[in-house]
């Protein structure tokens, strides 16, 4: 007995329920293998549709879950800085090098600080095995900030010696063959000895960070890298836990006019780090987007893609309904209720969604690797994962109801009276509801082909945008050790090659300065104003030559005059903001000291099209550089290579010889943009193939339906091409209603996207017209080959009954 009541009891009335169920299934399965054409469009145009929701799924539980490992993430944030330049607020990801001490020393709340560079790659070396590896240098409160699991040692205790280093599980494996590595030996750049002090675990495909290595950043200090001006690094802090962000972020508002003599003062502004990775992108002070606008373009897809699927099941579902109205009709005469009616259904929907995520889960398995190499993912389709069968169950039991619901209200609905003695007629309902289903499906496939078709001009706009530099033909190489040491010798014996026009340094590469500072002073500048977004970048000689920066003034730095040095050429947009009509000779204050302007540059993109261009100094500081670049003689990039690499290794014999295409370099800029380009295509494609499956099931049905009219037609003298137009026109006519209602829904999501570039194409009426064609000639190729088959039929087959 439990509960008080009789266990046979509890079991007699169970027994009805599992026979119904095991009813419902009995029947559904006949119902399937009854009719396997239809069934097999509803299975496989579900599993299509489940398997792209399935891996956008997993994309963006990918995406979202960035930097949720850390510990105390709640507490952690990026520093940004905000600057007003006619009268718009820009922040910038960069900050000088003393605000990390100065927020621990003068703000309460702050508790750890710490600053870091960009991440770079090194030589490593042990014994005779070396080679590049990815890491950054970091002040000592990096592990406060950012508690990393070690597998050995403290990384804070190592960090806080310059002698050590910190290192990777991988690193330790590569070079010393086991884990526990603290207390070996590496050589850095064939110069420096560190001794591992920690081993991490390794860094999660989820970390905003990835790197192999971390050196203190004591050890390369410098004068020039204290200033207030000069905003180089990036900057996190971690508060305490009961800490108000707000109150903390109120509290540095002052802090650069305590340590400056400025007037006007750049902001400093608070990110939490877990919005980090999704939202870089501010517009007038705020977070408004970045990779959170390609999350919602994926998982708006998806929903997409699985409701044209859905889309077809009702469809079909409802057009064969009169097909199944006898058996709804003797199954209430012998006493069926209406909710077992829909629940049998409803079982039906349940068991094609069932057997169609099966199906999905092993298209995904054979997809997944050629998806994780396009979107440069590591996802993986765990099985054991619980988080995964609550996805699925709740995709099988959603898809299942959606897609069931309508055609079990509605043949549920059927009077048997009337089914039985033959006279029942559907009247227009369900025909309209069909109609309404097609064109909503290809409303949204109509959305998606508009989408790819922006998409794509857009990037071949990107691609193609003359960005005031010449990209093509242009390599660039790491300056390290003599290349380094000795990269004047380096540069002048490369421009002695044939193959080679031109080389010079630079502290980075053209179109992606990043470093900027408010140091610029001139003539006439407001006292109470300060400027700290303008770009800088260290180079050499030849630069704007190697580059092919056009000139609207002046010249390029030179070596035959050693007063460059305290010289500089600037942007036209940096003569704007100083308002001077013809700078060439006024004097300028900038790193160098005060000095003459000698050239003006017609102004060219610094970074991405999403970001506007900015003023800009040249300074002459060849060693403040890191990359040497090479353009080559048209035709002979090969030769330009093969000399390239022989004079980097008569300089750098220890090193392994690199270079890199600047165009290509340029192109990883959009990964992002590419990546969704990639997705619109792949999954555009799919969803109107499977719109196009339930729209030839649909038109098989119709041609069946209309088959003796058909017939009669043909007897009567009707030719194959009235009758094809005949059965094609009505579903025609619904793409273009679906053409209306997808272009002003495509037209304002597009220009949301678009609206994230600064430089963008403009929208025409083009774009429109050429998806709807494309739409129409897709949907008539596929009904044509039904309305072709009816029309070619012998008549005397159809009517022979009569």
């Amino acid at each position: 007995m439990i509960s008080g009541i009789p266990f046979g009891i509890r079991k007699k009335q169970a027994l009805p329920v599992l026979t119904m169920l095991r009813n419902y299934i009995k029947i559904a399965w006949r119902s399937l293998l009854k009719n396997k054409l239809f069934s097999f469009i509803n299975i496989f145009g579900l599993a299509l549709g489940m398997s792209c929701s399935l891996l956008i799924g997993l994309w963006v539980k990918d995406e979202l879950s960035h930097d949720r490992f850390l510990p105390h993430l709640n507490e952690i944030f990026f520093v940004r800085t905000s600057s007003t330049y006619e009268g718009k607020t820009y922040t910038g990801t960069l900050t000088p090098g003393p605000m990390a001490g100065v927020l621990k020393r003068d703000v309460p709340e702050v508790r750890y600080a710490t600053k870091m560079q960009f991440p770079e790659e090194m030589l490593v070396k042990v014994g005779e095995k070396s080679t590049k590896e990815r890491g950054f240098y970091a002040t000592k409160d990096f592990f406060l900030v950012f508690d990393y699991p070690a597998l050995f040692g403290s990384p804070f205790v190592a960090h806080s010696r310059l002698d050590q280093i910190i290192i990777t599980r991988k690193l330790a494996e590569k070079f010393f063959g086991t884990t526990n590595a603290v207390g070996k030996r590496l050589q850095f750049n064939n110069t420096t000895y560190y001794t591992v002090g920690a081993v991490l675990e390794n860094i999660p495909s989820q970390s905003t960070f990835q790197f192999d290595w971390i050196i203190n950043y004591d050890v390369q200090e410098e004068d020039w890298k204290k200033t207030w001006g000069n905003n180089s690094f990036m900057t996190f802090i971690r508060l305490d836990s009961k800490a108000d962000p707000a109150k903390a972020e109120a509290n540095m508002k002052d802090i650069y006019r305590r340590n400056t003599n400025w007037k006007e003062v750049p902001r400093p502004t608070l990110q939490p780090m877990k919005d980090v990775y999704l939202y870089m992108e501010y517009e007038d002070g705020k977070a408004v987007g970045g990779r959170i606008e390609y999350v919602r373009i994926f998982a708006v897809v998806a929903v997409f893609i699985l409701l044209i699927a859905c889309v077809n099941f009702m469809n079909l579902a409802t057009a064969r309904s009169a097909k199944r109205a006898k058996e709804v009709g003797v199954r209430k005469v012998v006493g069926a209720l209406r909710s077992s009616l829909i629940g049998q259904f409803i079982s039906e929907s349940v068991l094609t969604s069932l057997l169609a995520v099966f199906l999905a889960l092993g298209i995904v398995s054979v997809v997944l690797p050629v998806f994780n190499t396009v979107f440069t993912k590591q996802l993986t389709l765990n099985l054991a994962d619980p988080v995964l069968w609550l996805g699925v169950v709740t995709l099988v039991l959603v898809t299942g109801f959606v897609s069931g619901s309508y055609p079990a209200l509605f043949l549920s609905s059927l009077q048997p009276i009337r089914i039985l003695k033959g006279t029942i007629k559907f009247g227009a309902g369900p025909a309209m509801f069909r109609r309404a289903l097609v064109i909503f499906q290809f409303t949204l496939s109509i959305f998606l082909i508009i989408g790819m078709l922006a998409v794509a001009h857009q990037m071949d706009y990107i691609r193609t945008k003359n960005l005031g530099l010449d990209r093509e033909n242009v390599l660039y190489v790491p300056l390290e050790s003599e290349t380094y040491n000795r990269m004047e010798a380096f540069r002048q014996e490369l421009i002695r090659a044939p193959s080679i026009s031109s080389a010079s340094v630079s502290m980075s590469l053209p179109m992606n300065i990043q470093a900027t500072s408010g140091d610029l002073t001139w003539a006439g500048k407001k006292p109470n104003v300060h400027y700290d977004d303008v770009s800088t970048i260290s180079v050499g000689y030849d630069f704007l030559k190697t580059m092919n920066i056009k000139l609207v003034a002046g010249r390029d730095f030179s070596s035959d005059r050693k007063a460059d040095s305290a010289s500089y050429i600037i942007n036209e947009a940096a003569a704007r903001m100083m308002g001077m009509k013809n700078p060439l000779g006024q004097q300028v204050g900038f790193w160098m000291g005060k000095g003459p302007i000698i050239g003006v540059m017609k102004d060219f993109h610094l970074q991405s099209l999403h970001s506007p261009i900015t003023p800009l100094v040249l300074t002459l500081i060849p060693t403040n550089t890191s990359y040497l670049l090479v353009r080559t003689e048209k035709g002979k990039t090969a030769e330009a290579i093969a000399e390239l690499e022989q004079v980097t290794k008569e300089f750098n014999p220890d090193y392994p010889f690199e270079y890199h295409f600047l165009d290509e370099a340029y192109e990883q800029m959009y990964r992002s943009e590419q990546q969704v380009n990639t997705l619109i295509n792949y999954f555009g494609t799919l969803a109107i193939f499977i719109s196009c499956l339930g729209l030839f099931a649909l038109a098989a049905f119709t041609a069946e339906q209309r088959m003796k009219e058909i017939g009669v037609r043909k007897v009567l003298g009707a030719s194959v091409g009235s009758i094809v137009s005949l059965l094609s026109k009505d579903f025609l006519k619904l793409v273009l209603v679906a053409l209306v209602l997808a272009s002003p829904l495509a037209y304002w999501a597009i220009t949301k996207w678009l609206g994230t570039f600064q430089y963008r194409i403009e929208l025409s009426w083009g774009l429109f017209v050429a998806a709807g064609l494309v739409a129409v000639i897709i949907a008539f190729l596929t009904v044509s080959y039904q309305s072709i088959k009816a029309a070619l039929a012998n008549p005397v087959k159809s009517l022979k009954s009569e």
